[in-house]
């Protein structure tokens, strides 16, 4: 009966590749829009030296549970899909017993890293606070391992609706436990890094929630009462064997991101704290801040230069000896003495003002993150969509898919990149009005550069790996990766650039990933897109669209300020009242508005893009005849 159900399903609609891919795109989708509204009002709760917290304890997990997760799930739906088509009923279920096995070997040895040695990773980030995160986030990744092996089960079944519903259980979770937690912890006076390990314990308590469904959805549904079947299963080795084959290059490619980010995450908050130390031209760039108060940094380090030993330079490599003898005689019972007692609290001083300067950036981005996230729908059509083209032998289809991803791409991420270029400043007093907007904004501008890189450099990964060069994305990633680390090392060092070069990595990264993948797709692949059809009208009209906005919002404020005069207020009664704010609110979405408008109008009439675009896309045909191309 199983064995019949099983190929019903594999049979309907839904659970073909591109039925399956669509249902993943949209659970993707609606996870990143829970994750939107999780994030976004947990930085105004928890502030940003919680979000530093939170930050960082988060991409410790993410590199652990990458290392764990991203391959085996590929590597078992693939094996159990190839097994399901054979009928070979035992063989599914023991690639499966053995990929749990795997999953959970792996996810208890990370939960044993992140759980008992997390005052080390913490250390490693330069955030001593995020050490209560890290440990609540421990049980996640032996959860997470579990819900891998599940989803890859069905997945191998072409059942992709269980991953999704899954995926969205997790994030409402996330939502509702995670951000109350965190409420009700900020009201009852606990700080900013308790506050951000309640919010993580969201993430924990959804993976548990989202697994009992799993594993309720694999006992009624999959085959977990199901008969045995006839086959003679392969001997375990050679199954394990396979699963590693696949898993691994996966693995190191999707493992590269996290890692990189949290080497560039330690390194940046590193040179923050040893640039305040070490050279008082920093403090000019930061002074004007609200959070920042350097009268008692100042007279901490006067009291730690006077115990310092005759000849000790006042740098961070001799504060940091001197602090990990203070957290030595901590942990003894010691009492401490007055020269670890003094670099204690130049650390803690220190460590302050970086986590809430790094908290800003990790607003910002927060919103970069967003539009990267609306290219999964395209980069998981991309691959069969070309794949089955040069299957068929029919190269120019393949040209032509490739192009159209391309193309509309660009169209998505052009405008998005060039709008948080113009608007970062209004939308982070908008969405983040807890943060100091003379910091986060200028970031997000910059970011947004970054963000039409990120999103182009995907699809073209997507094109390259769906044309057989499975690997070149890896190099190219590498390359960029090490570019990022090199130049955030020593532009966040400069005293007059400080934290704003952090998203000078990025650009740089990005920009050159995506210029070696264009470089590479017009050197490895018959009939190439043509990149100046590619780029250039939607850049145009992606320019035109950030004049619009930026005329409309710096016009609007100027009559709102006007207004503002005008009015029998008081400068008190209006910051009561929140004018500004108010303001501020109706400027950006005037702008924005405009700004969708006149992109729109100009795509059309630039003819930016084609039928055969649109073709790609579900109801592609009737808006061609909407528009008339």
């Amino acid at each position: 009966m199983a064995q019949r159900d099983v190929s019903s399903r594999g049979s309907s609609k839904q659970n073909t590749f591109f039925g399956g891919a669509a249902i993943l795109a949209v659970g993707i989708l609606v996870v990143k829009l829970i994750g939107m509204f999780y994030k976004i009002p947990l930085v105004n709760i928890i502030g940003a030296q919680g979000n530093t917290d939170f930050t960082n304890a988060y991409n410790i997990y993410a590199v652990l549970l990458t290392i764990s997760t991203a391959g085996l799930p590929v590597a078992v739906s693939k094996l159990v899909s190839e097994a399901n088509a054979q009928n070979q009923q035992n063989q599914m279920r023991r690639t499966f017993q053995l990929a749990l096995g795997m999953f959970l070997i792996l996810g208890v040895v990370s939960f044993f890293v992140m759980y008992f040695k997390a005052d080390m990773l913490a250390e490693m980030m330069h955030d001593t606070k995020a050490a209560p995160g890290i440990r609540a986030l421990a049980p996640a990744v032996v959860c997470v391992g579990c819900l891998a092996a599940l989803r890859g089960y069905t997945q191998g079944h072409l059942n992709m609706t269980p991953t999704s519903i899954s995926q969205i259980i997790e994030a409402l979770c996330k939502l509702l436990i995670g951000l109350s937690l965190a409420w009700w912890l900020v009201k009852n006076g606990q700080p900013p890094e308790t506050a951000a390990a309640g919010a993580i314990t969201g993430v924990t308590v959804g993976t548990m929630v989202a697994l009992v469904y799993m594993v309720l959805d694999y006992t009624f549904k999959g085959d977990g009462g199901g008969r045995l079947g006839q086959d003679e299963p392969d001997a375990p080795a050679d199954i394990v064997k396979n699963i590693l084959r696949i898993a691994i290059p996966i693995t190191l490619s999707s493992s590269m991101v996290g890692i990189v980010t949290v080497i560039d995450s330690s390194l940046v908050q590193g040179q923050l704290q040893r640039v305040l130390l070490e050279d008082r031209a920093c403090w000019e760039l930061y002074g004007r801040f609200a959070f920042v108060d350097f009268g008692p940094l100042e007279e901490a380090i006067a009291n730690w230069k006077a115990v310092l030993p005759t000849g000790a330079a006042a740098t961070m490599a001799v504060l940091s000896q001197q602090v990990d003898a203070a957290q030595k005689a901590l942990a003894s019972g010691a009492a401490l003495g007055g020269l670890e007692s003094a670099a204690w609290e130049v650390h803690t001083l220190l460590e302050s003002v970086s986590r809430s300067l790094y908290g800003n950036y990790g607003a910002a981005l927060n919103i970069y993150n967003l539009p990267t996230s609306l290219m999964a729908a395209i980069t998981a059509s991309v691959i069969p969509a070309v794949s089955g083209a040069l299957a068929r032998r029919d190269r120019r289809g393949a040209s032509r898919v490739s192009g159209s991803a391309l193309r509309i791409t660009a169209l998505l991420s052009f405008p998005m990149g060039v709008g948080l270029f113009v608007m970062g400043r209004p939308i982070m007093m908008l969405l983040y009005p807890a943060l100091e907007k003379d910091l986060a904004g200028p970031l997000l501008s910059t970011l947004g550069l970054a963000t039409v890189f990120v999103c182009m450099m995907l699809v073209c990964n997507s094109v390259l790996q769906a044309h057989g060069f499975v690997n070149l994305p890896i190099l190219v990633m590498v390359v960029g990766g090490g570019l990022k680390i090199l130049a955030n090392y020593h532009v966040v060092a400069l005293p007059k650039v400080g934290i704003y070069g952090a998203p000078i990595g990025n650009i740089l990264c990005f920009g050159l990933c995506l210029g070696l993948d264009l470089f590479l797709i017009a050197r490895v692949i018959p009939r190439r897109p043509r990149y100046l059809e590619v780029f250039l009208k939607p850049l145009l009209a992606s320019a035109l669209m950030g004049g619009a906005a930026w005329a409309v919002y710096g016009l609007g404020s100027k009559l709102l300020m006007k207004l503002g005069k005008l009015c029998v207020v008081d400068e008190v009664t209006k910051q009561v009242l929140g004018l500004s704010r108010t303001g501020n609110a109706l400027m950006t979405l005037g702008a924005i508005g405009v700004a969708v408008i006149v992109y729109g109008v100009l795509v059309v009439a630039l003819r930016a893009i084609s039928r055969d675009d649109l073709s790609l896309m579900p109801k592609g045909d009737k808006i061609a005849r909407l528009l008339r191309l």
